[in-house]
């Protein structure tokens, strides 16, 4: 299953040791990426994390962002959501009845 994950920092959050904690956070990252479950990452123009994570289920992917360091210091949360296959392609290949009603 994949996921979308979006990064939200915590309001109030103490960033005092934000250098030691981010590069705990690049190396467990890094290590995620390495074994296919971070599939994808980006920074949105607000410097937010987007990442594209793959697991067997949602209780998984919640289980390794809560052990990001960012999220166990509480300086971040995620928004997590849960990514099916795109179906409206089928709207152009249904019978003619199908499509005007969709």
């Amino acid at each position: 299953m994949k996921f979308l994950a979006i990064e939200n920092e915590v309001p109030n959050a103490d960033w005092s040791d934000a250098q030691t904690i981010l590069r705990q956070e690049a190396e467990h990252v890094y290590e995620l990426y390495s074994k296919g479950i971070v599939r994808e990452i980006y920074f949105t123009e607000k410097h937010e994390a987007v990442l594209i994570l793959e697991a067997n289920s949602s209780d998984e992917i919640g289980q390794i962002l809560a052990d990001l360091p960012l999220v166990r210091h509480q300086l971040i949360r995620f928004d997590l959501k849960e990514l099916t296959p795109y179906t409206g392609f089928e709207r152009l290949f249904g019978s003619q009845s199908e499509t005007l009603h969709m």
